[in-house]
């Protein structure tokens, strides 16, 4: 690689920020085992390209009971929802922390989803990497915050 085209590219990866090399399209995610977790958040960026958390689960989380039958907004339609949320399941991973990507924040506001923060107790169904592999990191479907349910590949009617 010549020596000019080699400094601008590592001139370029030094002024990327972080979240964008971690970025995740939607294909690297397993969209046929949804998984739910939920927990304590530790850690929230509010920011582009979409707000990310850290969450903390609890050892030994199930799957509720009434997963199933809670309600999911009427505009996410092109998810089968109610089928989703049957078929969530708790990850075959033991991992205690979660990076949770939620959807870009121009959605997140048309939702009015507020600022979520340090110390909130979420709960959410989304999809890891194929076979679990690599970071614990999830992409969320169904977010699940006081009592709402916010289908965050989809904007509010």
């Amino acid at each position: 690689m010549p020596m000019l085209k080699r400094r601008t590219l590592l001139a370029a990866t030094a002024l990327t920020p972080l979240g964008a090399l971690a970025h995740h399209g939607w294909s690297s995610f397993d969209q046929d085992r949804p998984i739910y977790l939920e927990g304590r958040v530790t850690r929230a960026k509010w920011q582009n390209p979409h707000a990310e958390l850290v969450l903390e689960v609890p050892a030994g989380l199930k799957v509720p009971a009434d997963l199933a039958q809670r309600p999911v907004p009427a505009q996410s339609s092109a998810v089968d929802g109610k089928a989703l949320l049957a078929k969530a399941v708790v990850p075959n991973r033991k991992d205690r922390k979660w990076e949770v990507e939620l959807a870009p924040l121009t959605r997140m506001e048309a939702w009015k989803v507020a600022e979520i923060k340090a110390g909130a107790m979420i709960s959410l169904v989304g999809f890891t990497f194929k076979g679990e592999k690599g970071d614990a990191i999830v992409r969320v479907e169904y977010l699940f915050v006081d009592g709402k349910a916010y289908g965050l590949r989809s904007a509010p009617a």
